[in-house]
């Protein structure tokens, strides 16, 4: 699995996620995000075009080489400086409320200890910062969720972890985040694939 993963699943991610219809919700994401971001799942700069003018700097965390070196070009693009800090978002090396806000777009699905990743961006965000997140995730009608729970294992091979049926609100308030703003929809596209959620969650500090 090692070239498969190294090698086709980034370029597989820079083909799904980076479609033209997912731009729209990557900019509803990050509106009002500024200042010192911390990126979970960086991948391949797919959010590097979006960031808002209030972002001042981007620590970014992605495990895959094949995704940093597409990401290059888009990084040379940008006036933000984006900075990458480490391969695991289940363990960062920042200090204590070093970052203002965090942003995080379909990775938690993928992250094998989601909640470790989310108590690092809790511990690395200041008092009052926020997480930005975008992620797909289960279903409110049991049917499609139901075959969400059948498909996970082919999509947790094919996808390198990836998970259909993980709830990113339950992640988000069983770490503690307070959700402040938050829009769930289905998009265009298969509907176990579709289920995105849009939610703005301030640090536990401050809920």
């Amino acid at each position: 699995m090692g070239l498969y993963r190294d090698h086709v699943v980034p370029r597989l991610v820079e083909l799904t996620c980076g479609a033209k219809g997912i731009e729209r919700f990557r900019r509803s994401a990050m509106e009002g995000l500024s200042g010192r971001v911390l990126e979970i799942g960086f991948g391949s700069g797919l959010n590097v075009p979006h960031y808002p003018d209030g972002v001042t700097e981007v620590l970014a965390v992605e495990p895959a080489a094949t995704a940093r070196r597409i990401a290059e070009a888009r990084i040379s693009a940008s006036e933000v400086p984006v900075l990458h800090v480490g391969l695991d978002g289940q363990s960062v090396e920042l200090p204590d409320a070093s970052c203002d806000a965090a942003l995080c777009t379909f990775s938690l699905c993928t992250i094998p200890d989601p909640a470790a990743a989310l108590g690092e961006v809790a511990r690395i965000l200041v008092a009052g910062g926020r997480l930005h997140l975008l992620e797909h995730g289960v279903a409110p009608d049991p049917g499609i969720a139901r075959w969400q729970r059948r498909i996970d294992p082919i999509e947790r091979r094919i996808a390198d972890g990836c998970h259909l049926s993980r709830d990113p609100v339950g992640l988000l308030e069983a770490a503690g985040f307070g959700v402040e703003r938050l829009e769930q929809r289905y998009v265009a596209g298969p509907k176990p694939w579709s289920y995105f959620t849009i939610a703005v969650a301030s640090s536990p500090s401050a809920a």
